[in-house]
């Protein structure tokens, strides 16, 4: 069970950690571009809200097969495939829980508005400096928030790491796989005891998020 909650664990952190990184562009260029292709690239961003969670893990897990052209450029490094691993839980992660993380940066970005970076503009900051010193600290709220969410939303995951990890024991089984193999083995009270676990942790983390949200409302007034 240690090994379990350690790889669900480790599979949030790492999904989070790497979402902020790679969200934080994405969403500034959402924010801040007017180009036609802005829509397009908001809904792509979304459409993990809306498509079933098998959908989303069939065509990661067909992308990381050893037949597909992604895997292909990896050939040549020894890597034939990444499915049923944990880098492939990683990427799965990623795809799933990226608009709970760009969707809070994004709204963060939208109320700063321009004034704040003309001001920086006039005094000599260049756009990068412009970012970390007036941005960042202003979407404080934002970055708090997709981090919470993607935490909790990538522990809770199941249609997505089943397809793309397979519930290996010892390498790719999370808590929410562990839970339907102990249903389907009709070990119920083992299955309530993690069930409830998650209950508490998803409550716990909602309320963490707004906590954090009514403080930073306090600080900005």
């Amino acid at each position: 069970m240690g090994l379990v909650i350690r790889t669900t664990a480790e599979l949030a952190a790492i999904t989070t950690i790497l979402l902020l990184i790679l969200a934080t562009p994405l969403a500034w260029w959402l924010t801040r571009s007017s180009s036609w292709t802005k829509d397009l690239i908001a809904a792509l961003v979304a459409l993990p809200l809306v498509l079933p969670p098998t959908v989303i893990g069939f065509y990661v897990l067909v992308a990381l097969g050893p037949d597909s052209p992604l895997m292909a450029l990896l050939h040549p490094f020894g890597i034939r495939t990444l499915a049923f691993t944990f880098e492939g839980l990683v990427i799965g992660s990623l795809v799933y829980s990226l608009p709970f993380a760009v969707q809070p940066l994004r709204t963060a970005f939208e109320l700063i508005g321009t004034r704040p970076l003309e001001i920086a503009a006039t005094m000599g900051a260049g756009p990068l400096d412009r970012f970390l010193t007036v941005v960042v600290p202003l979407a404080r709220r934002g970055f708090v928030s997709a981090a919470i969410l993607v935490f909790a939303h990538t522990v809770g995951e199941f249609g997505v790491v089943l397809m793309i990890g397979g519930a290996i024991p010892g390498e790719t089984e999370v808590l929410s796989t562990r839970i339907y193999r102990l249903v389907e083995s009709l070990d119920f009270a083992a299955a309530h005891r993690i069930a409830a676990g998650l209950l508490v942790f998803s409550f716990v983390a909602l309320f963490l998020l707004f906590l954090a949200d009514r403080r930073f409302s306090a600080l900005e007034r």
